[in-house]
């Protein structure tokens, strides 16, 4: 157990005000390898992200309702949902406060200085040239998906998506009646790739739309302009949509590159497109429902402009635009202390807990995508699924219950750590977890012990079943 300034781990969970951790994780534990101490990796930065910030009481999904769902008791961490915990930019807080001094909250008037201030952060971030006039401001990026697949996906047709993949996109399918066609990437040397000849076969006539996520989540990759340009020309000879979730962009780890999909050099290839993005990921901003979508075709825009209703909020659209004007450098403070969690969960997981395998580096996101098969293997996972299933159990949102379900269900049970479901990311995430690691690094390495305690005692057969 690491120590560090006279702190053990369980010292610090108690001053930082989280004695139910610190109960759940405990000290003594021997750990394998020689991985940094998060106590350690954590630099002395202008901003303070390695304070755990917690999050318990404010009915957060990640926190909160994991804690309710699982019937956990405490908590070590919240690792599922794709939010962060750690306080928020100064000039979003400074922004929001200022505002709330003035105690009237009539119809909101939207200033000019907003969409051009999107429009200045993607030319001066991305080189990206937005028309004024193609930027619609939308709620979410999902009443933004929405609006557009009911534009141009008649109910019943067919939405392609290449899996694993972001698990709200059958949601936004339900919405609006149309049908998910899966075309599974391929996983070569540790890292996913698109299948360009499955995916082309999945075209029909009946397929109108896809859903690209870039960078990828929940595979964490950063696709190069050669993977975007081949999937566009494909979608533009089939005349099919291209739907580019952008949202994770500023989330690049060290030596990838982000590349927009509206940059790309064939110009026929980018007005087949239409750009989703929100300040919500960059900026922890997902409570204050504001985004926007552009397109170099103004054709597309005007289509889907009658099925777009934004009901923003004046805060919401506040906390957005202090969070381009002023943000940057937090931000940019921000994406370095991912990227360091990404390497410290990475040599944490492959040194201390070996019935994990992570592939290559996440290139992008704030997410890890954790293969669980020998986790699932040793606690019969497909056993106590069917199980339930014969009882008529249903799982979450009315699903079969799952084996992914059941590794979720062990790992809040026995480490006291939520994650995601692998299976809810559609064909290929079978055996497989979703772990969030935007945290403290110090809520981050509690976390990786607590899961390495539990498969520790799992191999000896010591842990409580489910």
């Amino acid at each position: 157990m690491s120590q560090t300034n006279g702190l053990n781990r369980r010292s610090f969970l108690r001053n930082a005000g989280m004695t139910a951790l610190a109960g759940a994780v405990g000290t003594g534990t021997s750990l394998r390898g020689a991985t940094v101490s998060a106590f350690e990796a954590a630099g002395d930065g202008k901003y303070d992200f390695d304070t755990p910030y917690n999050r318990l009481g404010t009915d957060s999904v990640k926190w909160d309702q994991a804690l309710r769902q699982n019937e956990m008791g405490t908590i070590v961490a919240g690792m599922g949902i794709a939010d962060m915990d750690f306080r928020c930019a100064p000039s979003i807080t400074e922004a929001l406060t200022k505002r709330i001094q003035h105690e009237n909250w009539g119809y909101l008037d939207m200033p000019k200085s907003f969409p051009e201030g999107i429009i200045a952060w993607n030319k001066k971030r991305y080189g990206i040239t937005i028309n004024p006039e193609s930027l619609v401001i939308t709620t979410g990026v999902h009443p933004g998906i929405i609006a557009t697949l009911r534009t141009f996906s008649p109910p019943g047709s067919k939405v392609l998506l290449t899996t694993p993949t972001y698990n709200g996109f059958y949601g936004d399918l339900t919405a609006t009646g149309t049908k998910a066609e899966e075309s599974l990437m391929k996983y070569v040397d540790g890292r996913y790739q698109f299948d360009f000849d499955d995916f082309e076969r999945r075209i029909g006539p009946d397929t109108n739309a896809f859903i690209l996520c870039n960078p990828q989540n929940p595979t964490g990759n950063m696709w190069s302009q050669d993977d975007l340009m081949r999937i566009g020309e494909i979608c533009l000879k089939k005349r099919v949509l291209v739907l580019a979730d952008e949202i994770h962009c500023d989330f690049a780890t060290k030596g990838q590159k982000y590349t927009p999909f509206s940059t790309l050099p064939n110009k026929a290839v980018v007005n087949n497109s239409v750009t989703f993005k929100a300040a919500s990921k960059s900026f922890g901003l997902a409570a204050m429902k504001c985004a926007w979508f552009f397109s170099d075709n103004m054709d597309l825009i005007n289509r889907i402009k009658p099925n777009n209703r934004a009901d923003l909020t004046t805060l919401g659209m506040i906390a957005s635009k202090s969070a381009y004007s002023g943000g940057e450098d937090w931000l940019n403070a921000c994406v370095d202390y991912i990227d360091g969690n990404h390497d410290f969960a990475q040599k944490f997981i492959n040194a201390n807990i070996p019935m994990i395998k992570v592939g290559q580096k996440a290139q992008g996101t704030y997410l890890m995508w954790i293969d669980v098969s020998q986790v699932a293997d040793k606690i019969g996972a497909k056993q106590l699924a069917a199980a339930e299933a014969s009882k008529g159990m249903a799982g979450r949102a009315g699903r079969a219950p799952s084996p992914e379900a059941m590794v979720l269900r062990w790992f809040a049970k026995n480490a006291k750590v939520a994650l995601n479901a692998g299976d809810t990311y559609g064909k290929g995430g079978e055996n497989h977890q979703r772990m969030n690691i935007a945290t403290s690094r110090k809520t981050l390495e509690a976390a990786l012990t607590a899961m390495a305690r539990a498969c520790d005692d799992l191999k000896k057969g010591s842990t409580a079943a489910l």
